[in-house]
C-alpha cells in the first residue's frame, strides 16, 4: 500500500474515525488505544510509515484528549503530509532518547488498553516496563467490529474493487488454460489486476485438477489439463481497499458430476447470500450455504467458514461461521464462499464480496456464477 488511502478521505474523516474510536474503546472499559503501523494506523489517519524499522511509531487514543501519534523525528515529514495529520498532534523522538518514557507520559498508569494485533513484541514489552500498572488486550479481542461497518465513500472503494475484480475474471476466462502451468495463469492474473487498479496482489489461487481439493493452494508447476476443474481465487487492494472474487471453470466438457457439484455449490452461495439482512446473524449466513451443500450430501466437504469481512485488509472481522452470534449491520461487507473439496479429484469455490443494505444485501461482484468452460 502506499503512504496515504484513497484521496477522498480528509482531515475530518480521519478525525471521525479516531474520535468514534476512542469513544468506543472508552464504551468497552479501555484506558485508549494503542495503534501501531498496519491497517488499523492506515484506517484511522491515513499514515503509512515508509519502512517497517524497530523505531516505535504509536497512535495514542484516548477519549477525552487529543490523538497524539509518536514517530522517529526522522519519518516525521512524512507523518506530516498524511490526509489524517492535522487532526492529531505529531510528537517525534530522535535516536538517542527513550520513545517509551515519552509515550508512557501519555498513558493512563493504571489502565487497560487496546493494542494493535501486530504489535511489535519489543514495543508492547518496553511499555509494559515503562508503564508496569498498566495491561493491555488485542484490537481485535476488544473491539473486532471497529472498522467493520463501511461508510459510503469507502463502499464505493469496495465496489470500484469488486468491478476491477470482475473485469480480471472476464479477461482471465478467453485465456488459454489447457497446456498452460498454474502458475502461468496467476501471472496473468496479477497482471490483470494491476492494470485495472490494484496497487497491490494478496493471492493469485488457480487450483486445477486434484489441487483444486485444496482451498488455499499455492499455484504450480502443475500442468492444466483438458478435463480439469480450476479454482480462481483472487484479490488485492485497489486505493486502499479490498477485492476477492472466486469461480470455478472446466477446460472442456464436465462430466455430469462435475456439473452437479457445481450447481450445489451456486446454489449453496444463491442461499448464503440470500441470508443476508440487518439483525441476521453472521452464523445465519454460514448455516445457509452450509445446508444446501448438507442436503445435496457434500457436507463433510465443505470445509471451511462462510466469509470473512474485508476492508483495508483482504481478511477481517466480521467472520460467516457457526457460532458467530453478532447481528449483521447495514454496511459490514465480507465473503459468500461456500465450496465442495473432493479429496484426490477436484473442488469448486464460489465467491462473492457482499455488503449488507437497509432491507438486505448487494453483490459487489457481478460475473455469472454458471459453470463456465474454458480453453
Amino acid at each position: 500500500m502506499t503512504g496515504s488511502t484513497a484521496a477522498s478521505f480528509t482531515a475530518d474523516d480521519y478525525r471521525a474515525r479516531m474520535e468514534r474510536a476512542a469513544r468506543t474503546a472508552a464504551e468497552a472499559g479501555l484506558a485508549g488505544l494503542l495503534v501501531a503501523p498496519g491497517p488499523d494506523l492506515v484506517w484511522l489517519t491515513g499514515y503509512t510509515p515508509p519502512a517497517v524499522t524497530e523505531r516505535l511509531t504509536l497512535l495514542v487514543l484516548a477519549a477525552g484528549q487529543d490523538p497524539v501519534l509518536v514517530v522517529p523525528a526522522l519519518e516525521a515529514p512524512d507523518a506530516q503530509k498524511a490526509a489524517g495529520a492535522p487532526a492529531l498532534t505529531l510528537r517525534d523522538w530522535t535516536d538517542g532518547k527513550d520513545p517509551y518514557a515519552a509515550t508512557a507520559a501519555l498513558l493512563d498508569a493504571s489502565g487497560r488498553f487496546g493494542i494493535s494485533d501486530n504489535a511489535w513484541a519489543l514495543h508492547l514489552l518496553a511499555l509494559q516496563q515503562a508503564v508496569p500498572g498498566s495491561s493491555y488486550t488485542s484490537l481485535t479481542e476488544a473491539l473486532p467490529m471497529l472498522r467493520a461497518v463501511k461508510d459510503a465513500a469507502e463502499l464505493e472503494l469496495m465496489t470500484a474493487a469488486g468491478a476491477a475484480a470482475d473485469a480480471t475474471f472476464e479477461e482471465i476466462r478467453n485465456v488459454p488454460f489447457a497446456g498452460r502451468r498454474e502458475a502461468e495463469v496467476a501471472a496473468d492474473l496479477d497482471r490483470l489486476l494491476r492494470r485495472y487498479g490494484h496497487e497491490q496482489v494478496d493471492f493469485t489461487i488457480v487450483a486445477s485438477g486434484p489441487n483444486g481439493a485444496n482451498p488455499h493452494h499455492e499455484a504450480g508447476d502443475r500442468v492444466i489439463g483438458r478435463g480439469d476443474m480450476v479454482v480462481l481465487d483472487f484479490g488485492g487492494l485497489k486505493d486502499g481497499y479490498g477485492s476477492d472474487t472466486s469461480r470455478t471453470v472446466h477446460v472442456g466438457e464436465p462430466t455430469d458430476e462435475e456439473r452437479r457439484v457445481h450447481d450445489t455449490v451456486r446454489e449453496a452461495q444463491e442461499a448464503g447470500f440470500r441470508a443476508v439482512r440487518p439483525g441476521a446473524a453472521c452464523q445465519d449466513v454460514d448455516r445457509a450455504a452450509r445446508a444446501v451443500i448438507a442436503d445435496a450430501g457434500y457436507g463433510e466437504y465443505f470445509i471451511h467458514r462462510t466469509g470473512h469481512g474485508i476492508g483495508v485488509t483482504t481478511h477481517e472481522p466480521p467472520y460467516m461461521i457457526e457460532g458467530e452470534e453478532r447481528p449483521l449491520v447495514p454496511g459490514m461487507c465480507f465473503s459468500v464462499e461456500p465450496g465442495i473439496y473432493l479429496p484426490g479429484r477436484f473442488g469448486v469455490r464460489i465467491e462473492d464480496i457482499v455488503t449488507v443494505t437497509e432491507d438486505g444485501g448487494r453483490r459487489l461482484n457481478t460475473t455469472s456464477r454458471e459453470l463456465v468452460i474454458v480453453e
